[in-house]
């Protein structure tokens, strides 16, 4: 210190004067960062309005159901009840969501043509149906051909589609990707975007297929019994009204899909001998397949729900944050062990009754941010982010005005944590923002755990929506760095949410949850949400990320 200060008397007052500055202003400059009613979030009301979601009265609050339109309805009324304007169409705090629904019955036929004759499968006994509804009839049979995982990758240099023609053709592929150990081939052990059915769906289609068939992958290690793939497709399918049409879509049971290779070059135990080998071949079949669909049908309008908190600043207050929830989940299903309620407490009750607090506190707060705030509860979400999908399509702040979407989509309810995951945080300038933020609240941010690592994590909730419009976003995870629990018993605990209470009816409120870990959460949120709309910076995509173009575009065009 004394040769910092030594030199003469004038530096030593000037130092004296640097240091008493930061130690006068540095928990001012934190109250800059933390809003000051942080902890008017309460525990107690997030239960409260969890207990109601939840319960089984809402019966799961499927999308189009009496119980998500009363859901709605309960948001709407707590908004109102806050004091937070409405945003939705005429006046209110709706925006009306046009929707279709449909769901394949019984009586559908799915013939193969072998040149033995024909052999009919049974739905469900046999066969799903990824997408349903009249667009996907096959009338007259059409030529069935094989292509491997029905992938092209063109950075790993894998194509399926390189030797074999499937214009007006329907095609089968396998579940999955090729196996590597090398994390420069297709990520190693972990899955990349090509392994996803709708990647390879897509890439069909583009191709010219008429419809495709994904095989299960049968091996006992890495496989779902067909019994939990009949449970996940007994749900309605439900698409925007304005949607594309589809085209057929079909998971076929292994032990029924052999048909498909009847007298074909390969039969599919070889094929599957092929995988193992990592030696897959594109061949055509010599089978033919015909569908004729019966379906259930309806149209019908379910809602988003959006209310608005005016920013303070004359300049900044036409810009705004948005948070999201999404408050539908699947609603009545298949019976486990009795329960046919999907409640969905955790996914995401929990998040809407967050979100629900973070909008009372703003409203409450003696001091307004700078920048609006726009609190977006939306349906549809677990059909294919239906509601912020068609939010993005018809917006209430331009997108070129929303510096920045905060998703809310599950809080913590294992453990209060010393740890923040922010899933999308490195594509953007709000992983600096939210390290800035942790470090008030004496949080660490932490990477994703690598049992849940994914090359497309962030692809999995409304987050996405928002990024594909050019939107800075991002979801907040509590890390497994938990208070009173280990890294191995947080771990654990999270592994064994996802594989028995995700999308079972088990996600309800028997389960235990911690009400002050989902506190903290969500207080987390409410700091961070409150920094990006006081601060005066700009939210921006780093270099390289693939959303910057529709940043770009949408500035340019001022959408």
């Amino acid at each position: 210190m004394s040769k910092v200060f030594g030199k003469n008397v004038r530096n030593s007052k000037i130092a004296i004067s640097i240091l008493a500055f930061f130690l006068l202003y540095a928990p001012f400059a934190k109250s800059q960062i933390l809003p000051q009613n942080l902890q008017a979030i309460l525990a107690s009301a997030i239960k409260d309005h969890v207990f109601y979601l939840a319960g089984d009265e809402l019966r799961g609050r499927a999308t189009g159901s009496a119980g998500a339109e009363s859901a709605a309805v309960y948001i709407a009324r707590n908004l109102k009840k806050a004091g937070i304007k409405p945003a939705g169409d005429n006046g209110t705090f709706f925006q009306s969501v046009p929707m279709h629904g449909s769901k394949p019955l019984k009586s559908s036929q799915l013939t193969i043509y072998t040149q033995d004759g024909k052999i009919n499968l049974a739905l469900e006994k046999d066969y799903l149906l990824y997408k349903y509804g009249a667009q996907t009839f096959v009338p007259q049979p059409l030529k069935v051909v094989f292509v491997g995982y029905g992938i092209v990758a063109p950075e790993y240099d894998y194509n399926d589609y390189q030797t074999i023609d499937v214009r007006n053709k329907i095609v089968v592929y396998l579940s999955g990707e090729p196996f590597s150990n090398d994390s420069t081939y297709f990520n190693g052990t972990d899955p990349t975007i090509y392994s996803y059915p709708e990647s390879k769906e897509r890439l069909a289609i583009a191709r010219g297929a008429r419809g495709s068939i994904l095989i299960p992958d049968p091996r006992e290690h890495d496989t779902r019994l067909w019994d939990d793939w009949v449970r996940d497709f007994s749900f309605e399918d439900i698409t925007l009204a304005y949607a594309a049409a589809a085209h057929l879509s079909i998971v076929i049971k292994p032990s029924s899909a052999a048909v498909l290779f009847r007298n074909s070059q390969y039969s599919l135990k070889q094929v599957f001998l092929q995988r193992s080998n990592n030696a897959v071949k594109s061949f055509p079949l010599a089978t033919k397949l015909a569908f004729k669909g019966q379906f259930r049908q309806r149209e019908f309008i379910s809602s988003n729900v959006i209310g608005m908190i005016e920013g303070g600043d004359k300049k900044q207050k036409d810009s705004c944050v948005i948070l999201s929830a999404h408050y539908d989940h699947l609603g009545v299903g298949p019976a486990v062990k009795g329960d046919s309620i999907y409640n969905g407490a955790v996914d995401n009750a929990i998040g809407v009754s967050a979100l629900l607090e973070i909008a009372k506190a703003f409203q409450q707060a003696v001091q307004k941010p700078k920048r609006s705030i726009l609190f977006l509860f939306v349906t549809g979400e677990e059909k294919g982010l239906l509601g912020s999908t068609f939010y993005l399509d018809n917006p209430v702040v331009p997108h070129y005005k929303t510096i920045a979407n905060i998703n809310v989509d599950g809080i913590a309810v294992f453990d209060t944590f010393e740890s923040i995951v922010g899933v999308g945080s490195e594509m953007s300038t709000l992983g600096d923002d939210l390290v800035r933020v942790c470090q008030a609240l004496h949080l660490r941010v932490a990477p994703v755990p690598p049992q849940f690592l994914n090359s497309e994590s962030f692809a999995r909730s409304d987050q996405i929506s928002f990024a594909k419009a050019g939107i800075p976003s991002i979801l907040l995870m509590d890390g497994i760095d938990y208070v009173h629990l280990s890294v191995q018993e947080g771990l654990k605990k999270q592994l064994q949410w996802m594989q028995s209470l995700y999308h079972s009816p088990f996600d309800d409120l028997h389960q235990p949850l911690c009400w002050e870990a989902a506190c903290q959460h969500t207080r987390v949120i409410y700091a961070f949400a409150n920094y990006l709309a006081t601060s005066s910076h700009t939210v921006e995509w780093k270099p390289g990320t693939r959303f910057i173009n529709a940043r770009l575009q949408s500035i340019a065009e001022k959408r």
